[in-house]
């Protein structure tokens, strides 16, 4: 049986922390340490869960099951996690202002936790994959730090662009309520 402890010591980590609004990324170094990154994000404005439809954030933890935009500049805007070729600007806004801006990247996430966010339970689908949960980018403008999200963790792009390159899919993710 493989050694977990190593393992946990090789593998970059992800946790989502929703009462303090941050991101902490924890990368293994040369000196068999760690070293922490953390950033400012926005989770749901619904707060916890994971029912579809809720609009909230799930908890748990999970896995980064696909990497999404790779080569696009950055605030570029993504539609059902297609590029659409347009890139974020003051006059897009204008022009859709209702619109939910997914930009620069999408790490989109699944649970590894059936009933809580994986799969279905008593009251139906909690699946953050089936839910289109993800970590993406967002207007500069959006504050961060503040609940403002449909579901997803929102980041500024430019730390989203830096975040992408140190992951992989697999990477795990957990999200912790405070």
């Amino acid at each position: 049986m493989p050694n977990l402890k190593i393992f946990e010591k090789l593998t970059p980590k992800i946790v989502v922390n929703i009462a303090k609004q941050t991101l902490t990324l924890t990368l293994p170094n040369e000196q068999g340490d760690f070293d922490s990154h953390e950033f400012t994000i926005s989770t749901a404005k619904n707060g916890i869960g994971s029912q579809e439809g809720s609009g909230c954030t799930p908890l748990g933890k999970h896995f980064i099951a696909e990497k999404i935009g790779a080569n696009t500049p950055i605030n570029s805007v993504f539609v059902g996690r297609v590029p659409t070729g347009e890139i974020y600007d003051e006059d897009l806004d204008k022009q859709y202002p209702n619109r939910d801006w997914i930009l620069s990247r999408i790490l989109w996430l699944s649970g590894c936790e059936e009933g809580l966010n994986k799969g279905e339970n008593d009251q139906g689908c909690c699946d953050t994959y089936q839910r289109y949960i993800y970590i993406h980018g967002t207007p500069d403008t959006e504050p961060m730090g503040t609940p403002l999200s449909h579901g997803c963790v929102r980041m500024r792009n430019d730390e989203l662009m830096w975040l992408f390159e140190q992951v992989e899919e697999g990477t795990p993710v957990e999200i912790i309520a405070g």
